[in-house]
């Protein structure tokens, strides 16, 4: 690789690396994009729920959150794994993630959420005369959570809605809508519906963004390389380290997932995340499955239903491992298993397709952004299993902050303090 020096080189090629990419193009700045990955978006992109759940934010730590894990961790199938690792990473961020569930840091993090939710909601419409709809595969198909517990559901229902749009529905009632719930319907003490929540294909989206990245006046390319450490001099980022190589830059920016903990820590700079390996199945839905219109969320079960174009997509599951990205087949036989029984003739389950991937989780469940202690070293990391929904609004707000322009609303502690 040849030494040479670019204005802003931002280092991760998913979606929110690539969302970066663009805004700062738009912004006026010359871009270099550096991945290590053949293609973009093949990491936690590739085959995530697929779901743009901009009023559905509900972060990860909540008040009786910790005794549901206790119970969680006992069940051959439950939405949570925890194997202890001799990690002091791993006891920094369950430590900081305890003292987040509580009802009233769930409340701030949740209006936070919101506006941050609405804010990428427009900068996805504002993308979509750039990139159409259609060539991802977005669809408004709305958002159904589903509530077995006659306990969750109430305090669900319960909670305030700012401007009056859900509609609560009976057990009964979500079959109505949603006629692939007709088996799990008997069983449900109701249901949430949410207009206007989205479904796409994250890794279509990423292929088509960079393909206009690659037609961008400013855009200088892909770096294929594995970063390997930030280099730092006189208190700010002079190059990265790749295998091929060093890449020099005025600005940098971190956008790299879970590796981004690591390479921050190479410049002095300690990231609170942690990989939360999330799994996913995919079906071809054919002419006489009954796959769901309506994006769902089963809330107990924490599982995820949407259909993309021919495919059913399910996800789930947190396992916190570690940064291992291996197929553990008794949790995806599990996942399975569930699936038969809540969506029986949703798709050929007999062709299913697994994916694991590791979402780069803060303790508080939102994103960070903006610089470093070294000047020239930006964030925007840690949105967790909601990296296409943020990724557009995180973008923009990356812009504002390296141009110094004023954020739409006030950042507060999405805001990277040092």
């Amino acid at each position: 690789m040849q030494a040479k020096q670019y204005q802003v080189v931002v280092i991760g090629g998913g979606v929110v690396g690539l969302t970066s990419a663009w805004w700062l193009l738009e912004a006026g700045f010359r871009v270099a994009l550096l991945e290590r990955a053949p293609g973009a978006g093949g990491g936690a992109s590739y085959r995530n729920g697929g779901q743009l759940s901009y009023r559905y934010v509900a972060p990860l730590a909540d008040a009786g959150v910790p005794l549901k894990a206790l119970r969680w961790m006992f069940q051959q199938a439950g939405p949570l794994r925890f194997r202890p690792e001799a990690d002091l990473r791993q006891w920094r961020w369950l430590a900081r993630f305890l003292a987040n569930c509580n009802a009233a840091s769930n409340r701030r993090t949740t209006v936070k959420l919101l506006e941050l939710g609405e804010h990428s909601r427009r900068m996805m419409a504002r993308l979509e005369t750039t990139v159409p709809l259609a060539e991802f595969g977005w669809r408004d198909a709305g958002k159904l959570v589903v509530y077995r517990s006659r306990t969750a559901f109430d305090a669900a229902v319960a909670k305030a809605d700012p401007d009056d749009r859900r509609r609560v529905l009976t057990g009964a009632e979500t079959a109505d809508i949603e006629p692939a719930l007709d088996a799990l319907a008997p069983r449900l003490a109701g249901g949430i519906f949410n207009a206007g929540e989205a479904v796409a294909d994250c890794h279509a989206f990423c292929v088509a963004l960079e393909r206009r990245l690659h037609a961008h006046p400013r855009f200088d390319g892909i770096i294929h390389a594995n970063a390997t450490r930030l280099i730092t001099e006189n208190g700010k980022v002079a190059a990265v380290e790749t295998d091929r190589g060093r890449v020099g830059g005025e600005h940098f920016v971190l956008a790299a997932g879970i590796q981004s903990r690591t390479l921050a820590a190479t410049a002095g700079v300690g990231l609170p995340l942690y990989p939360l390996k999330g799994y996913s199945l995919s079906a071809p839905i054919g002419p006489g499955h009954t796959a769901p219109d309506i994006s769902v969320t089963d809330f107990e079960r924490k599982t995820l239903y949407a259909r993309i174009g021919s495919r059913l997509r399910v996800a789930a599951m947190v396992d916190m491992v570690g940064e291992d990205t291996a197929l553990d087949e008794r949790r995806v036989a599990g996942l399975a298993r569930l699936v038969r029984e809540t969506m029986p003739d949703a798709a050929d389950y007999s062709r299913l397709e697994p994916w694991a991937g590791l979402r780069p989780a803060t303790p508080n469940s939102a994103p960070l952004l903006g610089p470093t202690r070294h000047g020239n070293l930006w964030l925007n990391v840690g949105h967790g299993p909601l990296g296409f929904t943020f990724a557009c609004g995180t973008a923009a707000l990356l812009a504002d902050l390296m141009t110094g322009r004023q954020t739409p609303f006030a950042l507060d502690f999405l805001a990277w303090r040092n």
